[in-house]
C-alpha cells in the first residue's frame, strides 16, 4: 500500500499502462518540459525522464491541433492520453472533440476504433471566469464519448487505467482541488485526499456508482469535489436526526442507474449537487430520468444545488458564494424533508 495524493495516482496509473503497452502515450502543452511542473497541475512530472519524449509529447499552444493528432493517432491503433492544462481550454478543440472524437467509430459502422483519453481540470480555484468552469455537461450530452469523474486517489487511477484501456474515447474530469495539497504547483484551498493505493493492480468498472455514505431519509447524488461538500452536509444533518445517503457515480457515461433508483425507492427524496451552473446541467438530465421513472416513489420534489448561472467571479469572496458549500446542502436537503 502507497499513501497517494490524486494526482500521485493518476501519475502512477499512467506509468503502468505505458509500461504495460508501448502503444500507450501522452501529449499534451508544458506535459514533458525538463525542469517543468508535469503539466498544469504536476500529473506527468518525471515521466519524460522515464519514458523520453517520443512518448510525452509537448506541444505548441493548440489545443485543437494536439487533439486531431491523437485522435489520428488512437485511429491508427495508438492509446494516447491527451492533457488539456484547463478543462476550459477544451472549447479551442469542440470541432475535434464533438465532431471527429465522438463520431468516427459510428460514422465507420464500428471498423475505426477510437481509443484515447482526454484529461481535463475543471472545477473554480481563484484563477477566474476563463479557468475556472466545470464543463462536464457539454460532454455528457454528446453520444459517443464516456465520461469518468473520479473524486478519490483510489478511483483516480483505477478509472484511468480503465479509460486507457476501452476502445472509446473516454473524458476524465478531474477536480483542480482534489488534486492534492502538497507539491510545486498546490492550488490554493487544496484538500488533502490523500488514500491508501493497493501496489497490486485494479481496475474500476465504467458505470458502477458508490454509495459514500447510506441513509434512509434522502438521496444525494455528487460528483468531484461535491461528494465531500455532500459528505460534511450529510454529517451535519446526521446530528439533527435526517439520515442522508451520499452517492458518487463516478461514470457519468455510462451512469449506474440501478443504484440511484434503488436508493431514491428507499429514501423518497433526491438532492443532485454539481458546480456546473444550474440549467442545462447533467443533474437536470438525472432529475429527468428519476422522474420519468421513479415518480411513484418519491414523496417531496427533487432539488438540485448547483452554481447560479453566472460566469465563474474571481474575487474570492464572490467564488465563494458561487460554488455550492454544506450549508447549501443542508439548507435544501431541509426544504424537502
Amino acid at each position: 500500500m502507497k499513501k497517494m495524493s490524486i494526482a500521485e495516482a493518476l501519475r502512477e496509473a499512467i506509468r503502468e499502462e505505458m509500461v504495460r503497452d508501448e502503444r500507450v502515450f501522452c501529449i499534451g502543452e508544458d506535459i514533458g518540459i525538463t525542469g517543468g511542473f508535469g503539466g498544469a497541475f504536476t500529473v506527468t512530472l518525471g515521466l519524460s525522464d522515464q519514458f523520453g519524449h517520443e512518448r510525452i509529447l509537448d506541444t505548441p499552444i493548440s489545443e485543437s491541433g494536439f487533439i486531431g493528432i491523437a485522435i489520428g493517432a488512437a485511429m491508427a491503433g495508438m492509446r494516447p492520453i491527451a492533457d488539456f492544462e484547463y478543462g476550459d481550454f477544451a472549447f479551442c478543440a469542440m470541432d475535434q472533440l464533438v465532431n471527429n472524437m465522438s463520431k468516427l467509430r459510428y460514422m465507420s459502422g464500428g471498423k475505426v476504433k477510437l481509443p484515447m483519453v482526454v484529461r481535463v481540470p475543471v472545477g473554480a480555484t481563484r484563477r477566474g471566469a476563463q479557468h475556472a468552469q466545470s464543463i462536464e455537461s457539454y460532454f455528457f450530452h454528446v453520444p459517443g464519448i464516456k465520461i469518468a469523474c473520479p473524486s478519490t486517489a483510489y478511483d483516480a487511477k483505477g478509472l484511468l487505467k480503465t479509460a486507457v484501456r476501452d476502445d472509446n474515447p473516454v473524458m476524465v474530469f478531474e477536480h483542480k482541488k482534489l488534486y492534492g495539497a502538497k507539491g510545486a504547483r498546490k492550488v490554493e484551498g487544496a484538500m488533502d485526499v490523500e488514500q491508501e493505493i493497493p501496489d497490486e493492480e485494479y481496475l474500476i468498472p465504467f458505470g458502477k456508482a458508490e454509495v459514500k455514505k447510506e441513509g434512509k431519509d434522502v438521496t444525494i447524488v455528487a460528483t468531484l469535489r461535491m461528494v465531500y461538500e455532500s459528505l460534511a452536509a450529510a454529517a451535519v444533518l446526521e446530528k439533527e436526526g435526517i439520515s442522508a445517503e451520499v452517492i458518487d457515480p463516478r461514470t457519468l457515461i455510462p451512469f449506474d442507474w440501478e443504484c440511484v433508483m434503488d436508493s431514491v425507492k428507499k429514501t423518497g427524496r433526491l438532492l443532485i449537487v454539481h458546480e456546473d451552473n444550474y440549467t442545462g446541467g447533467w443533474g437536470a438530465e438525472i432529475a429527468a430520468s428519476v422522474a420519468e421513472k421513479a415518480f411513484d416513489y418519491l414523496d417531496a420534489p427533487i432539488k438540485r444545488v448547483c452554481a447560479p448561472d453566472i460566469p465563474v467571479p474571481y474575487s474570492p469572496p464572490m467564488e465563494d458564494f458561487y460554488i455550492p458549500s454544506a450549508e447549501k446542502i443542508v439548507k435544501a436537503i431541509k426544504e424537502i424533508i
